[in-house]
C-alpha cells in the first residue's frame, strides 16, 4: 500500500493506557487508507471508518486528560485547548466537508491527510511532553483574545480578496500534508534590525487555481510559473493588509521570500516555535494555512505577566483602566447597531468596521434578531434581505407587528442591485439599502450620515 504509517518506536510515552490507544487510532487511518485505495463500497466504508476513528479519539482525549490529572501535569491546559479545536473544530469541519461533497476523493484526501498529520505531530510532540521526553511544541503561541482578532482579519481578508468564505478549523495545525501544496516564507524585519518576523503560507494547489488562477482567466486547470509568480505577489499583498491590521507589525519590511519545498517546510516546524499557526478551509476551493514565527510578539502581548512580585500593582491599573475606559463609554452615549446576517463574514467584517464608533451587536438569523431586539433594542438594524428560514421581509414585518419595536429604523443589506429588487426592497419602506459590495469606507460612511441625519 502507497499510504501506510507503521508504529514506531518513537511514539511510545511508556504509559500503557496512552500508547495502546494511540496503536488503535493508528491502525483505524490505515484500515481507512486501504478504503480508499481498493475503492470498494468507499463512502459507507469510510462513514463507519471515521465514525469509529471519531469515537476511539474522543475517548482517548478523555483517558489521556484523566492521566494528566492523575500525575499534576504542568501543560493539561494546554494540552486540552489543543484535544478541543481538534474534536470541537477541525473534525466537525472535515465531516462537514466530506458529506457537502458526498465523499469526494479530495474531501476524503483533506480528512485522512490532516488527521494522519496531527495524529503524528501530537503523538510525537504533546503527548511526549507529558512523561518528560520532550517539550510541548505549542508553549509559545499567543494567547486567545490575540489569536482570534488574526483569524477575524485572515477570515475577512479572504472574503475581501477571493471572495470566499472560510473558517479556522484548527489554531495548532503543525505542518500536516493536505492534497498539493505550495509552500511559500517571507521574512520580515524592521529598519534597525531590531526584530525579525516570519510569515510561512501554505496553499493547496487547486485553492490558487481556484483564486488567482481564475483571476489570469487560466484554462488549464494546472500549476504553472505565471501562476505561481502571481500567486507570490498576491500572498505578499495579502500578508501586508494583515500587517496593517496590528500596530507592532506596521513598521516591518520584507527582506527575503522563499518557495520551500515540503520537507524544507517540515524542518522549519521541527526547529521553530509558532506564534500563530492556523488551518483554514476555504469551501470546496481548498485549504490555507497561516503561520507566525514572531517570538517578540510575545513579549508585547495583551498585557503584562502577573507575578506574585506585581500581582497588587498590576490590579490596581487594571481597575484603574477598566474604570476610565467605562467612564468614557458612558459618557459618548454610542449608538447601539444590530447587524443581522446568516454569513459569519459579514457579521464580523461589519463589527470590524464599525466596533470604534458604535456599540455594535451581531445575529445570524431572523429569529435570533428577535431575541437580541427583545433583550436590548438597538438605535438601527442592518438587515440581511435574503437569508434561509426567515428571510429580512419577514424580519421586519415581525419587528413592525410590535410596538415597542416598530419605530426601529431598517436598512436592508444586499448584495443585488437589479431594479427588481431594488423596487422590492423600497416597497417594504425601510430606511434605506446597503450595497455589499461597496468599500468599507463607503459604508461606513453612509452608515454615519444615517446617525447625523438622526440627530438633526
Amino acid at each position: 500500500m502507497e499510504h501506510q504509517i507503521e508504529w514506531q518506536e518513537d511514539f511510545n510515552t511508556g504509559v500503557e493506557v496512552i500508547d495502546k490507544e494511540h496503536q488503535r487510532l493508528f491502525k483505524i487511518i490505515n484500515k481507512l487508507f486501504r478504503f480508499r485505495e481498493e475503492e470498494k463500497d468507499s463512502q459507507w466504508t469510510c462513514q463507519e471508518g471515521i465514525k469509529y476513528f471519531k469515537g476511539h479519539a474522543v475517548k482517548h482525549f478523555a483517558d489521556e486528560e484523566a492521566y494528566m490529572v492523575s500525575i499534576g501535569y504542568e501543560g493539561l491546559a494546554e494540552h486540552r485547548r489543543i484535544h478541543q479545536s481538534f474534536r470541537e473544530h477541525t473534525l466537525p469541519s472535515l465531516e462537514q466537508e466530506l458529506e457537502r461533497t458526498n465523499y469526494a476523493p479530495d474531501a476524503v484526501e483533506h480528512f485522512l491527510g490532516v488527521c494522519t498529520g496531527w495524529l503524528i505531530g501530537h503523538t510525537l510532540t504533546e503527548d511526549q511532553a507529558i512523561t518528560g521526553k520532550r517539550e510541548s511544541a505549542w508553549k509559545a503561541l499567543l494567547s486567545g483574545e490575540e489569536t482570534t482578532a488574526m483569524k477575524k482579519v485572515i477570515v475577512q481578508l479572504i472574503f475581501d480578496m477571493f471572495h470566499l468564505e472560510s473558517q479556522v478549523i484548527s489554531e495548532t495545525y503543525s505542518g500536516e500534508k493536505f492534497g498539493k501544496g505550495v509552500y511559500y516564507r517571507l521574512s520580515y524585519g524592521t529598519k534597525k534590525g531590531e526584530q525579525r518576523q516570519e510569515v510561512m503560507l501554505v496553499f493547496e494547489e487547486k485553492l490558487l487555481i481556484n483564486t488567482v488562477g481564475k483571476i489570469m482567466g487560466l484554462q488549464t486547470g494546472k500549476l504553472d510559473s505565471m501562476l505561481v509568480h502571481a500567486a507570490r505577489y498576491t500572498a505578499r499583498q495579502f500578508v501586508g493588509r494583515f500587517m496593517e491590521q496590528f500596530p507592532t507589525m506596521k513598521d516591518y519590511e520584507l527582506k527575503e521570500e522563499n518557495l520551500l519545498s515540503y520537507e524544507q517546510f517540515q524542518k522549519v516546524f521541527e526547529r521553530e516555535k509558532m506564534q500563530v499557526s492556523l488551518l483554514l478551509n476555504t469551501g470546496g476551493a481548498g485549504y490555507f494555512a497561516y503561520c507566525v514565527i514572531a517570538p517578540h510578539l510575545l513579549e508585547e502581548g495583551v498585557g503584562t505577566p502577573i507575578e506574585r512580585e506585581n500581582a497588587l500593582t498590576e490590579v490596581e491599573e487594571y481597575l484603574a483602566k477598566r474604570e476610565k475606559q467605562e467612564k468614557q463609554e458612558e459618557t459618548a452615549h454610542r449608538a447601539r447597531i444590530l447587524v443581522v446576517d446568516d454569513s459569519i463574514t459579514i457579521r464580523h467584517s461589519m463589527k470590524q468596521l464599525l466596533d470604534k464608533d458604535y456599540e455594535v451587536a451581531v445575529a445570524e438569523s431572523g429569529v435570533a434578531a428577535i431575541r437580541t431586539i427583545t433583550l436590548n433594542p438597538p438605535d438601527l438594524v442592518l438587515l440581511d434581505y435574503e437569508m434561509p428560514v426567515v428571510d429580512g421581509k419577514q424580519t421586519l414585518e415581525m419587528l413592525r407587528s410590535d410596538k415597542a419595536f416598530s419605530n426601529i429604523p431598517v436598512i436592508f443589506l444586499t448584495g443585488r442591485d437589479d431594479p427588481e429588487v431594488v423596487r422590492t426592497l423600497l416597497s417594504l419602506k425601510p430606511a434605506g439599502y446597503l450595497l455589499k459590495y461597496l468599500k468599507p469606507t463607503e459604508i461606513k460612511a453612509k452608515i454615519d450620515a444615517f446617525f447625523e441625519k438622526k440627530k438633526a
